[in-house]
């Protein structure tokens, strides 16, 4: 187990109104099997870095996953599998830099701050996406040969773990990131994976809240346990 620290309290930057902490550790050399464990007790990563919520007196931030064998889309969820699959072509390889990709992102968190008041400093830098301590996977959604977006995942023994994911804003209507989730789903029942992990579910939250509507899912309890979620 590497270096921990916990962030001191401040502003939460899912829900204005409610105090924030994190728990971090720092892991370069962890596995892909150790993560799997740490997954399961509700931590994420970015990169060598660990982390979950540990705040004082809030459990709103939930860990959330999909049962692949039970998952039923809804109609818009269909529908945007019906609006891409064909259309969009999704190359997965290994993470790389390119000024494609850089500007693609910046794009998408500039568009998040003008339209969800998400803070302009926390722009994320692709170096949390490439530097992995066991192999991840990169996946590149092309649209002709335009990039339109990338997601990260981590490729365990229980599943397919969503770790983040970008779209170009002028492809809103597409809803790239419902198809995103729809076809993590598809690829992990297609390599006879369980689960797919979604991060956090918070209620209240924009960019957060849409994960509930993957169902059937569980959340992880304070107890530990994962349990039938509906929202």
């Amino acid at each position: 187990m590497g270096s921990s620290y916990i962030s001191p309290p401040g502003p939460c930057p899912y829900l204005p109104d409610r105090i924030s902490q994190l728990h971090y550790q720092l892991s370069p050399g962890i596995g892909a099997d150790a993560y799997m464990t740490r997954l399961r007790e509700g931590w994420r990563r970015f990169g060598p870095v660990l982390f979950r919520p540990e705040c004082p007196s809030c459990r709103m931030c939930q860990s959330i996953r999909v049962p692949v064998r039970a998952f039923r889309p809804n109609e818009s969820q269909r529908r945007a599998w019906k609006a891409n699959d064909g259309n969009v072509t999704i190359l997965v390889g290994s993470p790389s830099y390119s000024n494609e990709k850089r500007d693609l992102l910046a794009r998408f968190h500039q568009h998040g701050c003008h339209t969800k008041g998400w803070p302009a400093a926390d722009t994320p830098s692709l170096d949390l996406f490439i530097a992995n301590p066991f192999p991840t996977e990169e996946w590149c959604y092309r649209l002709g040969d335009r990039l339109i977006a990338v997601g990260y995942v981590d490729a365990l023994s229980d599943g397919l773990s969503a770790i983040y994911f970008f779209h170009d804003p002028a492809d809103a209507k597409r809803s790239l990131g419902t198809y995103n989730v729809v076809t993590m789903i598809a690829a992990a029942r297609d390599r006879g994976l369980p689960h797919v992990y979604l991060g956090y579910y918070v209620e209240g939250c924009r960019s957060l809240e849409y994960k509930g509507r993957f169902r059937p899912n569980e959340t992880l309890t304070m107890g530990g346990r994962w349990r039938s979620f509906l929202p």
